[in-house]
Protein backbone atom coordinates (compact mmCIF):
# COMPACT_ATOMS: atom_id res chain seq x y z
CA UNK A 1 0.00 0.00 0.00
CA UNK A 2 1.62 3.55 -1.44
CA UNK A 3 0.66 6.32 -0.11
CA UNK A 4 -2.23 7.79 -2.04
CA UNK A 5 -1.12 10.60 -4.59
CA UNK A 6 -2.80 14.12 -3.83
CA UNK A 7 -5.51 15.50 -6.48
CA UNK A 8 -4.51 18.89 -8.04
CA UNK A 9 -5.54 22.19 -6.74
CA UNK A 10 -8.12 23.32 -9.64
CA UNK A 11 -9.43 19.69 -8.68
CA UNK A 12 -9.94 20.45 -5.23
CA UNK A 13 -11.38 24.08 -5.55
CA UNK A 14 -14.20 22.40 -7.73
CA UNK A 15 -15.09 19.60 -5.55
CA UNK A 16 -15.14 21.58 -2.67
CA UNK A 17 -17.49 24.09 -4.77
CA UNK A 18 -19.44 21.37 -6.03
CA UNK A 19 -19.85 19.67 -2.46
CA UNK A 20 -20.99 23.15 -0.81
CA UNK A 21 -23.63 23.52 -3.06
CA UNK A 22 -24.62 20.25 -3.71
CA UNK A 23 -23.93 19.86 -7.23
CA UNK A 24 -24.06 15.55 -7.50
CA UNK A 25 -24.20 15.81 -11.20
CA UNK A 26 -20.28 17.87 -11.19
CA UNK A 27 -19.29 16.04 -8.38
CA UNK A 28 -19.57 12.68 -10.18
CA UNK A 29 -18.21 14.59 -13.86
CA UNK A 30 -15.08 15.47 -11.29
CA UNK A 31 -14.33 11.69 -10.39
CA UNK A 32 -13.85 11.85 -6.81
CA UNK A 33 -11.10 9.25 -5.43
CA UNK A 34 -11.50 7.31 -2.58
CA UNK A 35 -11.26 9.85 0.03
CA UNK A 36 -13.26 12.06 -1.79
CA UNK A 37 -16.08 9.69 -1.36
CA UNK A 38 -15.24 8.81 2.08
CA UNK A 39 -15.47 12.68 3.12
CA UNK A 40 -18.95 12.96 1.15
CA UNK A 41 -20.31 10.06 2.48
CA UNK A 42 -19.35 11.51 5.98
CA UNK A 43 -20.52 14.78 5.31
CA UNK A 44 -24.39 13.13 4.16
CA UNK A 45 -24.16 10.68 7.52
CA UNK A 46 -23.24 14.02 9.92
CA UNK A 47 -25.69 15.89 8.17
CA UNK A 48 -28.94 14.21 9.91
CA UNK A 49 -26.82 13.52 13.49
CA UNK A 50 -26.62 16.15 16.52
CA UNK A 51 -22.82 16.56 17.35
CA UNK A 52 -22.51 15.01 20.80
CA UNK A 53 -19.57 16.37 23.18
CA UNK A 54 -16.06 15.77 22.98
CA UNK A 55 -14.70 13.68 25.84
CA UNK A 56 -11.28 12.68 24.37
CA UNK A 57 -8.36 13.14 22.35
CA UNK A 58 -6.92 9.56 20.55
CA UNK A 59 -3.55 9.56 19.60
CA UNK A 60 -2.37 7.31 16.65
CA UNK A 61 0.93 6.76 16.11
CA UNK A 62 2.74 4.50 13.46
CA UNK A 63 6.07 3.76 14.34
CA UNK A 64 8.81 2.22 11.75
CA UNK A 65 9.97 -1.17 12.69
CA UNK A 66 12.88 -2.02 14.21
CA UNK A 67 14.16 -4.10 10.60
CA UNK A 68 13.73 -0.59 8.71
CA UNK A 69 16.13 1.70 11.37
CA UNK A 70 19.77 2.03 12.25
CA UNK A 71 18.98 2.46 15.91
CA UNK A 72 16.16 1.04 17.45
CA UNK A 73 16.74 2.47 20.80
CA UNK A 74 16.92 5.90 19.62
CA UNK A 75 13.86 5.12 17.79
CA UNK A 76 12.25 4.14 21.25
CA UNK A 77 13.46 6.86 23.32
CA UNK A 78 12.32 9.41 21.19
CA UNK A 79 9.13 7.84 21.10
CA UNK A 80 8.82 8.09 25.15
CA UNK A 81 9.97 12.01 24.76
CA UNK A 82 6.50 12.03 22.56
CA UNK A 83 4.68 10.25 25.16
CA UNK A 84 6.15 12.21 28.16
CA UNK A 85 4.51 15.49 26.71
CA UNK A 86 1.42 13.56 26.35
CA UNK A 87 1.82 12.66 30.28
CA UNK A 88 2.26 16.09 30.53
CA UNK A 89 -1.06 17.11 29.91
CA UNK A 90 -2.71 19.09 32.31
CA UNK A 91 -5.91 17.67 30.57
CA UNK A 92 -5.87 13.73 31.19
CA UNK A 93 -8.71 12.78 28.66
CA UNK A 94 -6.35 11.53 26.11
CA UNK A 95 -5.15 7.91 24.77
CA UNK A 96 -2.69 7.31 23.06
CA UNK A 97 -2.28 3.60 20.41
CA UNK A 98 1.42 2.78 18.89
CA UNK A 99 1.47 0.22 15.75
CA UNK A 100 4.37 -2.07 15.20
CA UNK A 101 6.19 -5.10 14.50
CA UNK A 102 7.80 -5.07 17.47
CA UNK A 103 6.04 -3.91 20.79
CA UNK A 104 8.89 -0.70 22.61
CA UNK A 105 9.16 -0.03 25.78
CA UNK A 106 6.15 1.91 26.54
CA UNK A 107 5.18 3.61 29.88
CA UNK A 108 2.97 1.88 32.37
CA UNK A 109 0.02 4.02 31.70
CA UNK A 110 -3.34 2.68 30.82
CA UNK A 111 -4.16 5.32 28.56
CA UNK A 112 -1.18 3.96 26.38
CA UNK A 113 -2.26 1.18 23.87
CA UNK A 114 0.32 -1.23 21.75
CA UNK A 115 -1.65 -2.47 17.92
CA UNK A 116 0.85 -5.22 16.52
CA UNK A 117 1.39 -5.23 13.09
CA UNK A 118 2.21 -8.21 11.12
CA UNK A 119 1.89 -7.08 7.63
CA UNK A 120 4.83 -9.19 5.96
CA UNK A 121 4.72 -6.69 2.72
CA UNK A 122 8.03 -5.10 1.97
CA UNK A 123 8.64 -1.46 1.84
CA UNK A 124 7.78 1.36 3.38
CA UNK A 125 4.58 0.46 5.76
CA UNK A 126 3.58 3.72 7.57
CA UNK A 127 0.19 4.16 5.41
CA UNK A 128 -0.67 0.43 6.10
CA UNK A 129 -0.03 1.28 9.58
CA UNK A 130 -2.09 4.15 9.51
CA UNK A 131 -4.91 2.23 8.26
CA UNK A 132 -4.76 -0.71 10.64
CA UNK A 133 -4.97 2.19 13.45
CA UNK A 134 -8.10 3.18 11.63
CA UNK A 135 -9.70 0.29 11.63
CA UNK A 136 -8.76 -0.53 15.26
CA UNK A 137 -10.62 3.15 16.17
CA UNK A 138 -14.14 1.34 16.73
CA UNK A 139 -12.58 -0.66 19.81
CA UNK A 140 -9.99 2.02 20.81
CA UNK A 141 -12.53 5.52 20.17
CA UNK A 142 -15.50 4.44 22.76
CA UNK A 143 -16.72 8.51 23.44
CA UNK A 144 -17.08 11.07 20.59
CA UNK A 145 -13.71 13.15 20.79
CA UNK A 146 -11.05 14.22 18.02
CA UNK A 147 -8.70 11.85 16.28
CA UNK A 148 -5.09 12.94 15.20
CA UNK A 149 -2.50 10.76 13.28
CA UNK A 150 0.92 11.77 14.95
CA UNK A 151 4.40 10.90 14.48
CA UNK A 152 6.59 8.60 16.87
CA UNK A 153 9.29 11.39 17.09
CA UNK A 154 6.85 14.74 17.22
CA UNK A 155 5.95 16.57 20.36
CA UNK A 156 2.84 17.88 21.78
CA UNK A 157 2.73 21.63 23.99
CA UNK A 158 0.99 21.44 27.59
CA UNK A 159 -2.03 22.56 27.37
CA UNK A 160 -3.29 21.52 24.25
CA UNK A 161 -5.41 18.09 24.96
CA UNK A 162 -7.30 20.90 27.34
CA UNK A 163 -7.98 23.58 24.57
CA UNK A 164 -9.17 20.70 22.02
CA UNK A 165 -11.77 19.52 24.95
CA UNK A 166 -12.55 23.03 25.86
CA UNK A 167 -13.32 24.61 22.95
CA UNK A 168 -15.47 21.73 21.39
CA UNK A 169 -14.35 22.94 17.95
CA UNK A 170 -17.33 20.94 15.90
CA UNK A 171 -14.78 19.93 13.14
CA UNK A 172 -11.70 19.44 14.65
CA UNK A 173 -8.27 21.59 14.66
CA UNK A 174 -5.55 22.16 12.56
CA UNK A 175 -1.61 23.05 13.47
CA UNK A 176 -1.16 26.04 11.86
CA UNK A 177 1.45 27.33 13.84
CA UNK A 178 4.07 25.26 15.36
CA UNK A 179 7.70 24.74 16.04
CA UNK A 180 10.67 23.00 13.70
CA UNK A 181 13.68 22.02 15.44
CA UNK A 182 16.82 20.49 13.83
CA UNK A 183 18.45 18.11 15.96
CA UNK A 184 22.13 18.49 14.55
CA UNK A 185 21.93 22.17 15.38
CA UNK A 186 19.65 23.10 18.06
CA UNK A 187 17.74 26.01 16.23
CA UNK A 188 14.14 25.81 16.28
CA UNK A 189 12.11 27.55 13.75
CA UNK A 190 8.45 29.17 14.08
CA UNK A 191 6.12 27.62 11.12
CA UNK A 192 3.14 29.60 10.58
CA UNK A 193 0.94 31.56 8.10
CA UNK A 194 3.04 33.52 5.58
CA UNK A 195 2.67 37.74 6.26
CA UNK A 196 3.50 40.29 3.64
CA UNK A 197 6.93 40.48 5.67
CA UNK A 198 7.90 37.29 5.68
CA UNK A 199 5.74 35.64 2.44
CA UNK A 200 8.13 32.39 2.40
CA UNK A 201 7.10 31.31 5.63
CA UNK A 202 5.10 28.26 5.84
CA UNK A 203 2.27 26.62 7.80
CA UNK A 204 3.09 23.90 9.90
CA UNK A 205 0.38 21.34 8.39
CA UNK A 206 2.30 22.10 5.32
CA UNK A 207 6.01 20.68 7.21
CA UNK A 208 4.50 17.80 9.29
CA UNK A 209 2.38 14.72 9.62
CA UNK A 210 0.91 15.53 13.18
CA UNK A 211 -0.82 18.50 12.22
CA UNK A 212 -4.66 17.84 12.09
CA UNK A 213 -7.21 16.24 15.15
CA UNK A 214 -10.43 15.57 13.46
CA UNK A 215 -14.01 15.18 15.11
CA UNK A 216 -15.10 11.83 15.67
CA UNK A 217 -18.33 9.97 16.82
CA UNK A 218 -18.38 6.62 17.05
CA UNK A 219 -22.09 6.83 16.32
CA UNK A 220 -21.53 7.49 12.58
CA UNK A 221 -19.36 4.43 10.92
CA UNK A 222 -18.24 6.75 8.11
CA UNK A 223 -15.75 8.23 10.23
CA UNK A 224 -13.34 5.03 10.14
CA UNK A 225 -13.58 4.88 6.16
CA UNK A 226 -12.91 8.52 5.97
CA UNK A 227 -9.94 8.54 8.43
CA UNK A 228 -8.29 5.64 6.66
CA UNK A 229 -8.65 7.25 3.34
CA UNK A 230 -7.50 10.66 4.67
CA UNK A 231 -4.27 9.67 6.44
CA UNK A 232 -3.37 7.42 2.97
CA UNK A 233 -2.45 11.08 1.90
CA UNK A 234 0.24 13.52 2.58
CA UNK A 235 -0.69 16.06 5.55
CA UNK A 236 -1.29 18.54 2.44
CA UNK A 237 -4.50 16.83 1.65
CA UNK A 238 -5.66 17.40 5.44
CA UNK A 239 -7.50 20.01 5.50
CA UNK A 240 -9.15 20.25 2.30
CA UNK A 241 -10.51 16.68 2.50
CA UNK A 242 -12.04 17.78 6.37
CA UNK A 243 -13.10 20.40 4.88
CA UNK A 244 -15.06 18.31 2.33
CA UNK A 245 -16.68 15.63 5.11
CA UNK A 246 -18.33 18.83 6.59
CA UNK A 247 -15.25 18.80 9.22
CA UNK A 248 -13.61 22.16 9.08
CA UNK A 249 -10.76 22.42 11.22
CA UNK A 250 -10.14 25.39 13.75
CA UNK A 251 -6.53 26.97 13.88
CA UNK A 252 -5.21 25.69 17.33
CA UNK A 253 -4.43 29.16 19.89
CA UNK A 254 -0.84 28.71 20.15
CA UNK A 255 1.96 26.75 18.26
CA UNK A 256 0.59 23.36 19.29
CA UNK A 257 3.31 20.55 17.93
CA UNK A 258 7.27 20.34 17.74
CA UNK A 259 8.77 18.82 14.76
CA UNK A 260 12.60 17.38 15.35
CA UNK A 261 14.55 17.32 12.12
CA UNK A 262 17.50 15.34 11.39
CA UNK A 263 17.78 12.88 13.99
CA UNK A 264 19.04 10.32 11.95
CA UNK A 265 15.86 8.29 11.82
CA UNK A 266 13.23 10.71 10.38
CA UNK A 267 11.24 9.32 7.83
CA UNK A 268 11.51 12.17 5.67
CA UNK A 269 14.99 11.88 4.97
CA UNK A 270 15.04 8.22 3.77
CA UNK A 271 12.88 9.71 0.78
CA UNK A 272 15.61 12.17 0.87
CA UNK A 273 13.16 15.38 1.52
CA UNK A 274 14.55 17.38 4.74
CA UNK A 275 17.13 19.33 2.85
CA UNK A 276 14.11 22.19 1.95
CA UNK A 277 12.70 21.89 5.92
CA UNK A 278 16.24 22.51 7.08
CA UNK A 279 16.79 25.71 4.97
CA UNK A 280 13.65 26.78 6.66
CA UNK A 281 14.64 26.06 10.40
CA UNK A 282 18.17 28.25 9.05
CA UNK A 283 15.75 31.11 7.27
CA UNK A 284 13.19 31.39 10.29
CA UNK A 285 15.70 30.59 13.09
CA UNK A 286 13.82 31.88 16.68
CA UNK A 287 17.05 34.00 18.86
CA UNK A 288 15.17 35.84 21.14
CA UNK A 289 16.07 34.24 24.61
CA UNK A 290 12.70 34.72 26.32
CA UNK A 291 10.88 32.94 23.26
CA UNK A 292 13.10 29.86 23.33
CA UNK A 293 12.71 29.74 27.18
CA UNK A 294 9.07 29.60 26.77
CA UNK A 295 9.37 26.63 23.69
CA UNK A 296 11.24 24.76 26.78
CA UNK A 297 8.42 25.04 29.26
CA UNK A 298 5.22 24.43 26.83
CA UNK A 299 7.25 21.13 25.64
CA UNK A 300 8.81 19.69 29.16
CA UNK A 301 11.03 16.70 29.11
CA UNK A 302 12.30 14.69 31.92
Amino acid sequence: MAQAPATSKPHRFAMRLAAHLGLTNLILRLQPVESEIAALELRAEAAHVLPSARKQVTFLIPLVGPHHVGDWEGVVERLNATLQCLLAQDNPNWQAVICCQERPALPDDPRIHYLPFDDPEPGNDKWRKLAALCDALPKVAQLPGYVMSFDADDLLRQGVVGEMLTRQAPGGYLVEAGYVMDAGTGVIALADRPTLSEPLRKPFWKLCGSCAAVAYDPALPGNDAFLRAMTAHEHRMFPYLADLAGHRLAPLGKPAVLYVLNHGENFGARRGRVSFKTRFVERFQIEDPDALAEIAEGFPQP
